[in-house]
């Protein structure tokens, strides 16, 4: 009965709980650098300081996001850009991906290829936007699409796929 002790378990689940950590860890710290460089690394700026506040929620270690902000102030730090794609779904509801970048030509040539493995394809700029109205740092829904209930099993699929991503950051729907 190899594999059924105590330890091969909690190594497992720690394994599953760092690992989701890690993707959380990441994205913060590359929102920390955005926001350290835009604010010229006053961390007493309400975007960046909200940002640390999330951070340190989610128990990310003081000397990570030290080392963010330092990044997002450093002279040789990359320069990091919002990019928004667009697709359509099961069912033809819009979807909205933001992605938070430092290479526009993998990113883009990423979420391409994921997009083509779930059976979708990029809609070109503005095509499914419409649907949508800026709010903040996201997206609101101006129309919704009801889905029958296997569309919607398909989109939330879709949507874990595209959101487990490094550079993606919101994914937003106008699903009901």
């Amino acid at each position: 009965m190899g594999g059924h002790n105590k330890w091969s378990q909690i190594k497992r689940q720690k394994g599953a709980a760092d690992s989701n950590k890690s993707k959380v860890w990441g994205k913060l710290g590359k929102r920390i650098t955005v926001e350290s460089k835009m604010a010229k690394g006053d961390v007493n700026s309400p975007g960046l300081r909200a940002i640390i506040e999330t951070a340190k929620k989610e128990n990310m270690p003081k000397d990570t996001i030290e080392r963010a902000v330092a990044k997002g102030i450093s002279n040789d730090a990359s320069a990091m850009e919002s990019i928004t794609y667009e697709t359509y779904g099961p069912g033809g509801v819009a979807i909205v991906i933001q992605t938070l970048t430092d290479s526009r030509n993998r990113t883009a040539q990423e979420i391409k290829h994921m997009l083509v493995e779930l059976g979708l394809a990029l809609a070109a700029p503005g095509s499914a936007l419409w649907a949508f109205e800026k709010v903040g740092a996201g997206f609101e829904a101006k129309t919704t699409v009801p889905l029958s209930e296997t569309d919607n099993e398909h989109l939330m699929k879709i949507l874990e796929k595209i959101d487990a991503h490094d550079d993606v950051e919101d994914v937003f729907t106008n699903a009901e």
